[in-house]
């Protein structure tokens, strides 16, 4: 069985990017934007990508390792800053990320005697048995990496490549991009293809209201009479958002949501959202992610009813404006361009207010959110918003549950030369209420969504989960 502290490292080195490009030998900067801004203080996303692969740990060590670790040099000669930092040099008026010749990315190296099986199936296991495949960031007082590796193998079962990465440089489909890149090199040779060679241009992401420096002010505690010079030599400048640490009743899952599955709700919200009585009634946007971001809420909030950590629930998700900017933005653009929309009534409360049952209350509400994504968002007005009522919900711990990754970032296509992966977990959502979201690993267009949750509460909503779909 899976448990904690099942992993031992057995070697950190550090993997800096191939000299065969002379870019690799000069500076790189990139100055941070509002999107990169609002994540500056937010913790890590952690990704792990299991794969199947039946060989000894000596066979590992001495065929596998070798070429992934050559190809991570290759990939990284196209992406110098994630083996730099992000840092506040004295001439600068705010946080970049910098490349320096010589910097380097962390990669560690593991073997584990954990059920590799467990941690790459669906039934609920201990959320600490995933920590030890996790690497961690280097904070310090005046930086913090952006990325850290580590690949742990599973004698005679397979590995699993761990990935940390900085949220303010890199959203998921950035992050994505990274590791696809670092597969297509350890099956290809170089050059890289043009979808998967980063975009650096930051005059894309237009800014005219400083809406970066609100960010940086917010999470940095700029008061008036603040200089630069005080936020620079803040001790805790990089360090991220304090977590309580996961506790040992908390388990991970992973639940499958298949083509019928969301036909057969989307018919069930449609039937009882045509037989409310009040009007005007707006056309419910009946997307796949919001019925299963609905339904995941849905189960959840029944299965944690009575829970007073979770007795005030927000709900909010990310999304990837690449496409909404006006002009778009190019989809290889490396950096955020993700922002987050949040509903700031509370849901239990807006629910019982609600006409028609708890489901049909949820999409409408989720719908009305992704409708709002139009192309004219006031970007502005929605940070201030945000810092305006980011603490008050601080004060009252309030629980949020958002959506981490997407079906649309294809993680199951990430093959390094030895199948896809067997399993592509965000670890990371064990910090918060946030569930993930991927594509169906077997390809037949459906949904696995994972969550984290008390265990006694991952019971009901198990079983919550399977009866509503008719299981």
């Amino acid at each position: 069985m899976a448990t904690p502290n099942s992993a031992k490292i057995l070697e950190v080195s550090h993997v800096a990017p191939s000299t065969d490009s002379p870019d690799s030998a000069a500076e790189f900067t990139l100055p941070l934007t509002f999107f990169d801004a609002f994540w500056f203080k937010f913790a890590p996303v952690e990704r792990l990508f299991f794969y199947s692969l039946p060989e000894t740990k000596d066979s590992f060590f001495n065929s596998v390792l070798p070429k992934l670790k050559h190809s991570l040099s290759l990939t990284l000669q196209y992406f110098l800053p994630l083996a730099g930092n992000l840092t506040w040099p004295e001439d600068s008026p705010k946080p970049i990320i910098l490349y320096i010749p010589g910097d380097a990315v962390s990669f560690s190296v593991a073997v584990s005697d954990a059920d590799f099986d467990l941690l790459t199936g669906n039934h609920a296991f201990q959320a600490l048995a995933s920590r030890p495949l996790v690497p961690v960031l280097q904070v310090s007082k005046t930086g913090a990496s952006i990325i850290s590796l580590q690949v742990t193998v599973f004698p005679n079962s397979g590995f699993c490549i761990g990935v940390t990465a900085h949220h303010a440089v890199l959203d998921g489909k950035s992050t994505t991009m990274f590791v696809k890149s670092w597969a297509y090199l350890c099956k290809e040779n170089p050059p890289l293809l043009p979808e998967l060679t980063p975009f650096y241009d930051r005059t894309v992401i237009k800014d005219p209201f400083g809406i970066d420096m609100l960010y940086l002010n917010m999470w940095l505690g700029n008061n008036t009479g603040t200089s630069s010079s005080d936020l620079r030599n803040n001790p805790i400048l990089f360090e991220f958002l304090p977590f309580p640490d996961v506790p040992s009743d908390l388990f991970r899952a992973t639940v499958e949501l298949s083509r019928f599955d969301t036909d057969k709700l989307w018919q069930r919200v449609s039937s009882s959202w045509d037989r409310l009585s009040f009007s005007p009634k707006p056309k419910l946007h009946l997307s796949t992610f919001v019925l299963a971001f609905a339904y995941m809420l849905d189960c959840i909030l029944k299965a944690t009813d009575g829970d007073e950590s979770k007795r005030k629930v927000y709900i909010g998700f990310t999304a990837d404006f690449r496409n909404r900017l006006e002009p778009p933005v190019p989809e290889n653009y490396f950096g955020n361009c993700a922002g987050i929309k949040v509903n700031y009534e509370e849901v239990r409360e807006n629910l019982f207010n609600r006409e028609g049952d708890s489901l049909t209350g949820l999409v409408a509400m989720i719908s009305g959110m992704v409708k709002e994504l139009g192309k004219d968002i006031d970007f502005k007005g929605e940070a201030e918003e945000y810092v305006s009522k980011s603490t008050s919900m601080a004060s009252i711990k309030a629980y949020g549950v958002g959506v981490a990754g997407s079906p649309r970032l294809g993680v199951y296509g990430t093959d390094f030369g030895w199948g896809r992966p067997k399993k592509v977990d965000i670890v990371s959502i064990e910090k918060s209420g946030t569930i993930s979201m991927a594509e169906s690993r077997d390809g037949s267009g459906g949904l696995e969504v994972g969550l984290t949750l008390k265990k006694y509460e991952m019971d009901i909503f198990t079983s919550l989960f399977g009866k509503g779909l008719g299981k």
